[in-house]
Order: structure tokens, then sequence, then C-alpha cells
């Protein structure tokens, strides 16, 4: 070791200031209360898939945030917009709160086979066709207010406990720059999950949070070209009855992309158009992509099995150039505040540009990620590289900065253990 070199230390017991204890409970601490409270799911029927989805949605906010995040704005922007298409036939009641409780998938319809989910644009054209009217039927369908809020588990409590322990903890950061002692690798970690933690619960401000049993109405009637009709726009089967649900897959996604079924049905309408008698501008049936693979019916027609989405913008936000370069620098945010501890001493020179590089590794290749409006699983080329390759990397680049946060307490370096004045008063929750 080099004599200008910071003296090294493992374990530090906590009887005579900051000890590894303490600096471990105090950062965990902080992000299980940031992620409890940040955690909105979906409704499901089944309760074990609602687990799986709860815990997949732990597993996301924690491995990549940033992820979280922009789900958060899609929903937040999907739903404003559902307010404005709903407030035109409710008097201006319509509001928020009522578009993220039908965007959680938590109202449904009975039939013969069971209940089936009231996606967001089925509740919309609802209202627009006149087939229920707000003032008359919003109580028996479960949506006023005070019912809403009743199957909200939000706890008061935990969200106070919550800021009190991320403004001491943020303050205590504060102070230790100001005092010029350096961060450890976990505070550094855990500084950075704040920011987009206290992002994304500015969009989910008015979502219900751990709704459990959805509410049930029976539809108004309809005739049977209105009911084709409903029945045509649900976005997916997959939530219907209890049994429904064959794949897990589907507990990773957290919005309804009512945009997928938007475009979907503009691609159809597209498509009916070319195809009609006369038309000159029809084109050459192309051959399935790789995401496409070729399906024989019984006929013997060919159709196209749907590419696997991996993500996708919302349009409206990928074309707001504003928008867009907001969610570029939260996105980059979390990447760049791991490295507040630039100047910390590692056990290793490996660990330590192993650190800087995956710090500059989940910046870039998220920025990469982000660039794209959709993703799917279907070859393309070199772009399929770049749109697989950059969350690839940017998860890679996670675990190995999540296990160095740990790995490095072996060897810290002594100053992170000293403290400052204000500090040996302080209270950790």
């Amino acid at each position: 070791m080099n004599s200008s070199d910071p003296e090294l230390v493992g374990w530090v017991s906590e009887p005579n200031g900051r000890g590894t204890l303490g600096l471990l409970t105090t950062c965990l601490t902080t992000i299980v209360l940031c992620t409890w409270v940040v955690i909105h799911p979906r409704v499901y029927q089944s309760e074990s898939f609602a687990t799986c989805h709860k815990l997949a949605l732990l597993a996301k906010t924690l491995l990549a945030p940033e992820f979280i995040a922009v789900e958060g704005l899609q929903e937040w922007a999907q739903c404003r917009r559902m307010v404005e298409e709903c407030s035109k036939y409710t008097n201006g009641e319509f509001k928020l709160l009522h578009a993220y409780y039908i965007s959680m998938l938590a109202l449904r319809y009975r039939t013969p086979e069971g209940n089936r989910v009231v996606w967001p644009n089925q509740f919309t054209w609802l209202l627009e066709q006149g087939a229920i009217d707000w003032r008359r039927d919003y109580a028996s369908w479960g949506l006023t207010e005070k019912q809403i809020r009743d199957k909200n588990k939000s706890d008061s409590i935990t969200k106070l406990i919550t800021l009190f322990q991320v403004l001491w903890f943020v303050a205590t950061c504060i102070m230790r720059a100001a005092n010029a002692l350096p961060l450890s690798q976990l505070e550094s970690m855990t500084l950075s999950y704040i920011p987009l933690f206290a992002i994304t619960y500015f969009f989910w401000w008015e979502k219900p949070k751990d709704v459990f049993a959805p509410t049930v109405v029976d539809l108004p009637p309809m005739d049977l070209e209105q009911l084709i009709k409903f029945e045509s726009m649900a976005l997916s089967d997959k939530f219907d009855y209890v049994n429904a649900q064959k794949t897990y897959w589907s507990i990773w996604d957290l919005t309804p992309r009512v945009l997928e079924k938007e475009e979907e049905e503009r691609e159809s309408r597209k498509a009916t158009q070319q195809t009609r008698p006369g038309n000159s501008q029809q084109e050459t049936p192309k051959s399935p992509t790789f995401g496409e693979a070729e399906i024989r019916g019984e006929e013997g027609e060919i159709k196209a099995r749907k590419d696997i989405v991996v993500a996708h913008w919302d349009p409206y936000l990928y074309n707001s150039k504003t928008i867009r370069a907001l969610c570029s620098l939260f996105g980059a945010s979390f990447g760049a505040l791991h490295l507040a501890c630039w100047n910390t001493a590692f056990p290793t020179v490996a660990e330590k540009w192993m650190w800087r590089s995956s710090a500059f590794v989940s910046i870039f290749s998220l920025l990469a990620f982000m660039h794209f409006e959709k993703v799917v699983l279907c070859w393309n080329g070199v772009i399929t590289i770049v749109q697989i390759g950059s969350p690839a990397l940017y998860f890679a680049s996670r675990l190995l900065m999540m296990g160095e946060v740990f790995v490095a307490l072996r060897a810290v370096e002594k100053r992170v253990y000293e403290t400052y004045d204000v500090a040996d008063y302080g209270i950790t929750l």
C-alpha cells in the first residue's frame, strides 16, 4: 500500500460512533421503506398471481427504479387523458383517482363464465355511448371517492416514518459532504434511489394502494352489435376469470398498454382500407419476421404470431421533446449519483474502476434503451442487438454495483466512520 493511500478498516463496532451495523441498518431501512411506500400493484383475482406481481415489482424497483419511474409517468399520462375524455360525460366529476382505479384492473363485470376486466378504453366507450349514466350509476359501480378510498391500504404512519427517514438520510449525506467526509458505496447507492422514488410517488399520489378485491358490476343492457364492439375493445383476456392466467410473464407489467390497442386498431383500419377492391395501393404480403413465426390455421391460411413487447413508450410522451429530456435526466441521475463516491477508497484498484465503469455503463445503456419508442423480441439486424443488448448491459452493471456495495464493506476507508457534531445527536429509525 502506498503511504498516501487512506487507511482501510473492516467491521467497526457501534459504541464509539458510526459503525458498520448502523450503516447497514440506516441504508437498508431507507431503501425498504421507500420501496414499500412507492409500490402500487394492480388488482388480481388470483392470490398467488397478486403475490408474484408484488414481488416482481419489488425486484424491478430495486434493480431498475428508472423503469418504475417511467411506468409511473406513462400511467399518469394515460390516466390524465382518460380524465379529459370522461370529464365531458361526467360534468367534470371523473377524477384521477377514478382513472387509476379502473387502470389498475379494479373494475370487473359479471359474465356466465366468470368476472372479466373493464378496461379504461371500454369504460370511456360506455360513457360515450350513454350506456351508463355517471350521476345515476357511479355509486352502484363502486366509483364514489369514499368507496375507492375505503379499499386503499395506504398507511399514513408508514408514509410519515418514510418521509422522516429520507429527510434525515439526505441531511446526513449533505452534512458529511459539507464536512469533507466520504460516503460509503452503500450510502451512495441509497441516495441514488431517493429522487426516483420521489418522482414515482408524485405520479402515483392519487393511485390506490394494495386493493385486494375488485369491484364487480353488471353491464348495462346492450344490443348484440354493441356487446361485440365492447368485447372487441378488451386489451387482453389474461386477467379475466380466476384461472384465466396461465403464464407468469405478465406479472412484470404494471400498466395496461391502452396505446397498443389503439395502435392495433389503427393498423387494422389501415389494412382494411388497403385490401378493399380497386385499391391500387395494396401491399405485397411480407414474410413473417423472426418474432412473427408462421402459424397455419385449419384452412391453410397463414397467420402471424404477435411479437413479445419488451417496452413501449406512450407515443404522446415519446413525441414530446421536453418529457423525453426530463426522462433522460431522471434516468441518468441514478447512475450519476453512484459516482458521488468517486474518490472513496475501494478495497482494490480493480473494484474502484469496476464501480466507476459500471456507473457509466448504466447511464449510457439506459439512455440508449430509452431512445427506442418500441422494443420487441424480433430480429431486425444491428438495431435489435442495441435494443436488447442495452438493457442487458444495464442490468449487468446494476448487479455488479449492488454486489460491490456489500463486498466493499470488508475494507472501508476509516474516515467513512468518522462523525461530526450534529450526527452525534441524530436518530435513525
